[in-house]
């Protein structure tokens, strides 16, 4: 990228220059046409859009007030969104984060279209992500044909190894041929495996599958010659699950932050941070080594672009002979992890545990969930357990025959007090994913 540093790009929130922040469900718009989804692409894509919302809200702690500008889906503006907003700022504003108030509101379909029609004060604009749907506001096509390159597990798969990072045994295939392939690399590395394809983050297009058959039932929307990988499944009883964030610029990287992946009924859920979560001198290495792949690849910028790198460390105990980091994924943009571990620096509670977790709550106890939180919020002190809220989705929808909201937060502190008064105050159809997180240290 070198000295004509870009004005639009995945820059990380600690950078000086001011930023409006313009983020929406990009995923899915790098490698596909938005107008020609398959049912369940689309289908996924909305959901990321409602996602999306959670860390719009967030981006208010993180701008900065009369510097930054945060732009938001015009969704908040509307009844009773609006007052909730409004009920959030002044939470951020009582732990002592001092948030940015929204400059803008915009369209969830047509967002960026919308955002190119504002005039912008700030000097940078902060994307998610380098994708299709904002190319309105980045304007160039090589940027996204690197942001492609770095996003892709196919481009990964192909070129990681040549760059000496270690990785689990892959084998890129297609649908045509992946119900053979299945069957000759799970006798070599066995069953289950993992089947990744391009597309959504958040899990939505990485699968276990156990046999070739459910290979192929996965992949039955898509062409005959669509690209998937097949990748050695990592034993979890050896392996712990992070991820990190790095800034990539043009002369240099650093690690900005560690996080071990938390996971409830085996799904992800979201982050534990803190002093129990770190690396090995190791790890850095390799991690610093996984940003000169990026940089290399063309990722990176006067500033510095954020980087986030999906891996497993060995677990203490495991079997020696077995590599002491595994890198699965690695994503040039922003990552969902950022948004906690921001929160946390601007906290300054780095020495505390803090688990940041997505859950759900009826919009008719929206209020109660709020009150609950306001109880709980951390303001400069800690007894048991605090928290601090991050986002919401203003968007209910039906889950398991009961409507929701997308809630976000964190808890710091001693999780198992936090479980057992969340337990004793709140009805079992708020933040029911908390009984099933599973930590471990």
């Amino acid at each position: 990228m070198g000295e004509h540093t870009p004005t639009a790009g995945s820059y990380v929130p600690t950078i000086r220059p001011s930023m409006r922040f313009s983020m929406a469900g990009d995923d899915c718009s790098l490698h596909f046409d938005l107008h020609k989804l398959t049912p369940k692409q689309q289908q996924d894509h909305q959901s990321n859009q409602v996602l999306t919302a959670m860390l719009q809200v967030a981006l208010c702690y993180i701008g900065r007030p009369g510097i930054d500008e945060v732009c938001l889906y015009d969704t908040f503006l509307e009844p009773p969104w609006n007052t909730v907003l409004d009920r959030y700022l002044k939470l951020f504003a009582i732990a002592g984060l001092d948030p940015a108030q929204p400059a803008s509101f915009h369209p969830v379909d047509g967002f960026y279209e919308s955002v190119a029609n504002q005039k912008r004060s700030a000097e940078l604009e902060n994307l998610y992500m380098i994708s299709g749907s904002n190319r309105v506001l980045h304007q160039s096509e090589e940027r996204l044909a690197v942001s492609r390159n770095l996003n892709s597990k196919l481009h990964f798969a192909d070129n990681a190894p040549a760059f000496g990072l270690p990785v689990p045994a892959t084998l890129r295939t297609t649908k045509h041929a992946v119900q053979a392939d299945t069957d000759t690399f799970m006798t070599t590395h066995g069953s289950p495996v993992m089947l990744k394809t391009l597309g959504l983050a958040g899990a939505r297009n990485v699968f276990t599958v156990s046999s070739p058959q459910e290979a192929v039932d996965l992949l039955q929307e898509y062409s005959d010659d669509f690209d998937v990988i097949l990748q050695k499944r990592l034993d979890t009883d050896a392996y712990t699950e992070m991820t990190v964030d790095l800034c990539v610029a043009d002369d240099h990287s650093t690690i900005t932050n560690v996080r071990q992946i938390v996971f409830a009924d085996g799904l992800w859920v979201g982050n534990l941070l803190g002093p129990t979560v770190s690396l090995t001198q190791e790890a850095q290495q390799t991690l610093l080594r996984v940003a000169d792949y990026a940089r290399h690849h063309g990722y990176a910028s006067k500033h510095g672009y954020n980087l986030g790198i999906d891996f497993f460390v060995r677990n203490k105990g495991a079997d020696r002979r077995l590599p002491p980091i595994q890198i699965t994924e690695i994503n040039a943009r922003w990552t969902g992890g950022l948004f906690p571990a921001e929160l946390i620096r601007r906290l300054r509670i780095e020495s505390q545990p803090v688990l940041a977790f997505i859950d759900m709550c009826p919009p008719a106890d929206l209020d109660t969930y709020l009150s609950f939180v306001e109880d709980s919020i951390y303001t400069g002190t800690l007894k048991d357990f605090a928290m601090v809220p991050m986002g919401f989705a203003p968007f209910p929808m039906e889950v398991d025959g009961t409507q929701q909201l997308f809630v976000w937060q964190i808890v710091i502190g001693d999780f198992e007090a936090f479980r057992k008064v969340r337990a004793e105050t709140l009805g079992p159809d708020v933040l029911p994913t908390v009984p099933k997180i599973s930590i471990t240290l």
